[in-house]
């Protein structure tokens, strides 16, 4: 995990086919103008957006097509061959914003031989937190009950949520989510979603990426990614009003036979 913080909303994009944007007065929390990311000669990232701030953006697309490339070029550990990512007014990667902006891979980065406390306490030493904020975030991601086990005795899905805890420790502006709710029960998925909307309330901004199609649904806006560009941006209601589509599937698939 990277501890870093910062917030979210695309509002715009230069991709064909792309929803017009809404009047509104918001700031761009994130700023991403011409990207391109090429891997082994290929192109596998192109494109431009604005992300507002303080909402629960999901950020979809089937594997492959861009998702954690994108992310990680938003937290500065991409290489790009061209443009510009900027996050809360600074150059993605800034030290500035390190404290500010969290990010939390789809493999969990904690420790295995430590409990899932003493991970948190590690973390919280190196961000400054306080020592509350610790049981605080174990509560959040519902590991109450297994604060004192060694994280290599975890399930998968219990080593997620610690990596998920850590992120909640610096109490970041922008949290950036790659796929946190992949193997958990339909019940733990329900209450992080919550908490995600919860964090938003509050002032936080989350990017979070799924390939399942109904976690859009939990979304207050949509960036739909295919073979690296953006399809096309908006609320989960504009989608379906613009495609006819009533199941977010089908609005994917009509945004992708647009395209062909």
């Amino acid at each position: 995990m990277l501890a870093w913080r910062g917030s979210t909303r695309i509002v715009e994009t230069t991709d064909v086919g792309v929803l017009p944007l809404r009047e509104t007065a918001a700031v761009s929390a994130v700023e991403i103008d011409g990207l391109r990311v090429v891997r082994g000669g290929r192109l596998v990232l192109d494109i431009s957006l604005r992300i507002e701030a303080g909402l629960v953006t999901g950020l979809l697309g089937p594997s492959g097509s861009g998702k954690t490339t994108l992310m990680r070029a938003l937290v500065g550990v991409q290489q790009v061959a061209r443009g510009s990512v900027r996050v809360l007014g600074l150059p993605a990667g800034s030290a500035a914003l390190r404290p500010r902006v969290a990010y939390v891979t789809q493999a969990p980065a904690v420790y295995a031989d430590l409990s899932v406390r003493e991970n948190l306490r590690y973390y919280a030493r190196i961000l400054g937190a306080p020592r509350v904020s610790v049981d605080d975030a174990i509560e959040r991601v519902s590991l109450t009950d297994v604060a004192d086990r060694v994280v290599a005795r975890l399930s998968g899905g219990q080593r997620a949520r610690v990596s998920l805890a850590t992120a909640l420790l610096g109490e970041p502006e922008l949290l950036v989510l790659d796929e946190p709710t992949v193997g958990l029960d339909p019940v733990l998925r329900r209450d992080l979603w919550s908490m995600f909307h919860g964090l938003a309330a509050a002032g936080s901004t989350l990017l979070v990426s799924s390939h399942v199609m109904d976690e859009a649904e939990r979304c207050d806006e949509l960036v739909l990614l295919r073979d690296g560009v953006v399809l096309a941006t908006g609320t989960p209601a504009c989608l379906r009003e613009r495609t006819g589509a009533t199941r977010l599937d089908d609005v994917f698939l009509r945004l992708v036979e647009e395209r062909e």
